[in-house]
């Protein structure tokens, strides 16, 4: 993966895999921090009709991972998810999802990552998330 610390080349390395087909778009980033969102689609949802909790997940994992990415420290090559954990507390049929993404601990061969996923139009909370990125290095 490349490496990535703005906003333009953060939203590239998602074109043609998952986040970029999801639609999923980065639309802030800060030391520790960065934020992420998606218009829901019909594509997004469940049969059920209600946003699907992989795409919930997904947004999450993404605006995580690519948060390590842009905190890697020096040296590193990349990064893979080694868990990560999923509170649902709501949901969403349409509109656009945000995700924050901050972190809990920044070290040399992990990072711990929180996210929150709202709903835009009502500012309800539809997931908690955490995760743990191992960092990988060159051999």
């Amino acid at each position: 993966m490349e490496k990535a610390k703005d906003l333009t080349s953060l939203n590239r390395i998602g074109e043609g895999y998952l986040p970029g087909l999801l639609g999923i778009r980065v639309t802030g980033i800060g030391d520790g921090s960065l934020q992420a969102e998606l218009t829901v689609q019909n594509t997004h949802l469940a049969p059920n009709g209600f946003l699907h909790a992989g795409s919930v997940v997904t947004l999450a994992d993404t605006a995580c991972g690519y948060a390590c990415v842009a905190n890697l420290p020096e040296g590193a090559s990349s990064f893979t998810t080694i868990e990560l954990k999923s509170n649902f507390l709501g949901t969403a049929r349409d509109g656009v999802v945000d995700c924050e993404a901050k972190a809990v601990h920044l070290g040399r061969n992990t990072q711990v990552w929180d996210a929150l996923v709202r709903h835009r139009e009502s500012g309800k909370l539809i997931a908690t998330f955490r995760c743990t990125q191992m960092v990988l290095w060159p051999r």
